[in-house]
C-alpha cells in the first residue's frame, strides 16, 4: 500500500451507471471494503435491483440523488450518454471529485477502437462539462469480470489516475488503493487521458486473443 495518500475510509462513494458491469463491480469491492456505496440509474428503481443483489452497504436511486448524496462520485455511464448525463447533473456534482473512468470506444469486424472526442478525451469533456468539479480520470483498466467474481480476492493491477488537482488525485488514489491487489498511480494532467482511455482497446484485443482479463503493472516506483 502507498503511504503518500490521505485516508479515505469514510468516503461515500457513488457511482453514475452503477447497473452496468463495471458500475457493479466497482460498487462490489467498494462495498468490500467497507465503503458507503450509492449506486445510480436513470431508473431508481434498477439501481435498488442492482444493489440489493450485491448486499452490503450498498443503496440504489436516481442519478440525480445519488450525484448529490455521495462525497465522490464515479461516473460509469455509456460513451453515446456521457455529455447529456453529466450536463443535466452540473448542480449536484458542484465542488465534488467526480472520477470519470469512460473509454469512448467502437467496435467493428476489426475488434475495438479509439474513438476521436472534440474536447481531446471523455475526462477532458467531464471536465468542461462540470467547470465546478474535480475531474479525475481512473478506473479505466479494472477488469469487470474480476470485479464481480467472488473467487478473485485480490485483483493485480495498477490504476493510472490522471488529473489537476493535486489533492483530488491523491484521494482518488487511496480510493483504489482499498481494492486488494490494486495500486493507485499518478499518471499526468488530464490532457493525458486520451491514450489512457484508448489503451483500453489494446486490451480488449490481448484479452480476447490471449482468453485473459488483462491489466497493467508499472515497474520502478
Amino acid at each position: 500500500m502507498p503511504t503518500d495518500v490521505p485516508d479515505v475510509s469514510g468516503i461515500s462513494i457513488g457511482i453514475l451507471g452503477g447497473t452496468g458491469d463495471q458500475g457493479k463491480g466497482l460498487a462490489r469491492r467498494f462495498a468490500l471494503a467497507g465503503h458507503t456505496v450509492l449506486i445510480g440509474s436513470r431508473s431508481a428503481e434498477r439501481a435498488q435491483e442492482a444493489a440489493a443483489a450485491l448486499g452490503g452497504p450498498v443503496r440504489g436511486a436516481d442519478n440525480a440523488s445519488v450525484a448529490a448524496e455521495a462525497d465522490v462520485v464515479i461516473v460509469a455511464i455509456p460513451w453515446d450518454g456521457h455529455r447529456s448525463t453529466l450536463e443535466s447533473l452540473r448542480a449536484e456534482l458542484s465542488g465534488k471529485i467526480v472520477i470519470d473512468c469512460v473509454n469512448p470506444l467502437g467496435f467493428d469486424k476489426q475488434g475495438a477502437y479509439a474513438l476521436p472526442v472534440e474536447e481531446g478525451s471523455a475526462a477532458q469533456q467531464a471536465a468542461a462539462v462540470l467547470p465546478d468539479s474535480r475531474v479525475v480520470a481512473a478506473f479505466h483498466h479494472v477488469s469487470a469480470v474480476l470485479l464481480l467474481d467472488p473467487e478473485v480476492a485480490e485483483i493485480d493491477l495498477d490504476v493510472l489516475v490522471l488529473g489537476e488537482d493535486r489533492e483530488a488525485t491523491d484521494i482518488v488514489r487511496g480510493l483504489a488503493g482499498r481494492i486488494p491487489g490494486v495500486r493507485g498511480v499518478y499518471g499526468g494532467r488530464l490532457r493525458n487521458a486520451h491514450q489512457v482511455e484508448a489503451l483500453t482497446a489494446n486490451l480488449i484485443s490481448i484479452n480476447r486473443r490471449y482468453k485473459a482479463h488483462a491489466g497493467l503493472r508499472l515497474t520502478d516506483i
